[in-house]
């Protein structure tokens, strides 16, 4: 164990007047920084300052105890003066070990260490790169609760004498009143630019900007309040993919709206999408995958990611990135996380308003080529067929008025023809809507459907009637699944399954292929848009090389 010293008070030895006086010196100009309304940083980087300068030390942190989402304690550096470059502001650290930070926030109590060599945990590793041998930490108290840890450090070992530590605490406890202003300010402060951010990003969603607009206004707002050097809000895509929506301080060239990145190997998106929780990053240089290399390329050291939620699913993450020599805030991750979620509802409704505004778009281009094409389809088939059994009738009559052989002949071909048009006016109205469907519901179309297939499919499928627009949507549901799986998925074998539960309309499609059905493939965010306009929902699940399920509900009429 590290060699631990007599724990020091206030009023453990003599007071020199000298040292009383320059302490309230220095407490006078930290209560003037505080009511000039300076910063939280200011304030916290002045005292530390201060306390470089009385205790005459080569290393002054203060540091925040906080806890991460999975409850576990952290340490924040939120101040920092000396020459060393190790546990700068902002920097974060887990507690635990042997070393003088996890000590008080165990005990509350002042403690050092005179030689780190034996110390132990991340903090201490940390540590011993100044390199520094010594310490002495005092605890901070606001409000009576633990708050953080003053830590006076010397690159030798024995080198803090007992009058520094005793120094430390003293002035410590006199800090906390200054620190407590400072914080409360800070949050008051802090509320109300979020709450003004909010403010100026929801009157664009009511204005009815572009979704690209509120994006970015989204990013340009989070920048102003974290001072981030590089932001992004991206939205996952697909399997492994995200999509990039908006994006600060990025070279054009490599990052822009609308473009695909892979979310291989270990980045703060990685994370964030895998446990639904913000994420911490620190050094990208062995770091693989497509982001990684992104931000090597834009020098990032740092990066602090935030889940954004909308309708209670994870619908994308908004991300920060700092260089090395320009670290978050200390607080930057509970601030990104706080306000990532305070976005959700205003993304839900820009994107939902995009989505719609695409859907409309889609649901009339699919109307304007399904109509040229059952021109087409007539023109070049029924119509064709139908002036040709015309022309072959008059050719019949004449040679029946003119009594010449033939017309017997002339009269069979037509009669012919009009067989063809007739047989391809059904096939094409069984392409817009079969009559099976109109006169037998769902049940008896699907299982009509089926026959014409080559692929065993196992039916349950109700034989109850709804309204005739929801039939129509289940039946081309199902018709367009079952032609990508005969086309695409490679199965030996599908199903389909139709139930009525109460209010809603449920149908699912599973087949036993290849998987990886793309979700923004064409024909998949057709059945999307179709199910969508009647209020409904559809989900896709298709892992590679374990099939495929299309699942959709459709709600009925009253």
């Amino acid at each position: 164990m590290p060699g631990r010293s007599p724990d020091y008070g206030s009023g453990h030895m003599r007071t020199d007047p000298a040292q009383i006086v320059e302490e309230q010196e220095a407490l006078r100009r930290i209560a003037m920084l505080v009511a000039g309304q300076a910063t939280r940083s200011e304030v916290l980087g002045a005292i530390a300052e201060e306390l470089y300068r009385l205790l005459g030390v080569e290393s002054i942190r203060l540091l925040r105890y906080d806890t991460q989402r999975d409850g576990s304690p952290i340490a924040t550096v939120v101040g920092a003066w000396g020459e060393d470059q190790v546990l700068v502001v902002g920097e974060q650290r887990p507690l635990g070990g042997d070393n003088v930070t996890t000590r008080v926030f165990e005990t509350g109590r002042p403690a050092t260490i005179e030689d780190y060599e034996a110390a132990s945990g991340a903090i201490a590793d940390r540590v011993r790169e100044a390199p520094i041998r010594s310490a002495a930490a005092a605890p901070v108290l606001v409000d009576g609760r633990l708050w953080g840890v003053f830590v006076a450090a010397a690159l030798g070992p024995g080198k803090l004498t007992a009058d520094t530590a005793e120094r430390l605490t003293r002035f410590t406890e006199l800090m906390g009143m200054a620190i407590a202003n400072t914080e409360a300010r800070a949050q008051v402060a802090r509320l109300a630019e979020e709450q003004a951010a909010l403010r100026r990003v929801a009157v664009l969603v009511a204005q009815g900007v572009r979704p690209a607009e509120v994006f970015d206004a989204v990013i340009g707002e989070v920048a102003a309040l974290l001072s981030a050097e590089h932001i992004a809000l991206v939205r996952r895509s697909g399997p492994g993919e995200i999509t990039i929506l908006a994006g600060r301080g990025h070279d054009p060239e490599l990052l822009r709206p609308g473009m695909r990145v892979a979310i291989d190997g270990d980045s703060v998106i990685a994370r964030v999408l895998a446990a639904g929780r913000p994420a911490r990053v620190e050094g990208y240089a062995d770091r693989d995958g497509e982001i990684a290399d992104l931000a090597r390329r834009w020098d990032v050291e740092i990066g602090v990611g935030a889940p954004i939620v909308v309708d209670g699913a994870l619908w994308g993450v908004i991300v920060i990135s700092f260089s090395g020599h320009r670290p978050p805030a200390a607080d930057a991750e509970a601030r990104l996380a706080e306000f990532a979620e305070l976005l959700g509802t205003a993304v839900a409704n820009a994107d939902t308003h995009d989505q719609l505004n695409a859907s409309r778009a889609r649901l009339l281009a699919a109307g304007d080529e399904a109509r040229r094409r059952v021109v087409r389809d007539l023109h070049d088939g029924a119509q064709q067929r139908l002036v040709h059994t015309i022309v072959t009738l008059g050719m019949a009559r004449r040679a029946l008025r003119e009594s010449r052989d033939g017309a017997e002949a002339l009269l069979d071909e037509a009669i012919a023809q009009a067989e063809q048009a007739t047989a391809e006016l059904r096939e094409l109205s069984h392409g817009i809507l079969p009559t099976v469907l109109t006169r037998g519901g769902l049940r008896a179309a699907v299982d009509d459907l089926v026959t014409r297939l080559g692929l065993p499919v196992d039916l349950d499928v109700t034989d109850a009637r709804v309204a005739a627009e929801i039939e129509a949507s289940a039946y081309f549901v199902v018709a367009e699944t079952l032609t990508n799986v005969v086309k695409h998925a490679r199965a030996h074998r599908a199903s389909v399954t139709a139930a009525v539960d109460g209010p809603t309309l449920r149908l699912e499609v599973r087949d036993d292929g290849v998987g990886g059905a793309d979700p923004g493939g064409n024909g998949l965010v057709g059945l999307g848009d179709r199910v969508a306009a009647l209020g409904g929902t559809l989900r896709i699940d298709s892992p590679a090389g374990a099939g495929t399920v299309v699942a959709v509900e459709l709600p009925l009429p009253a």
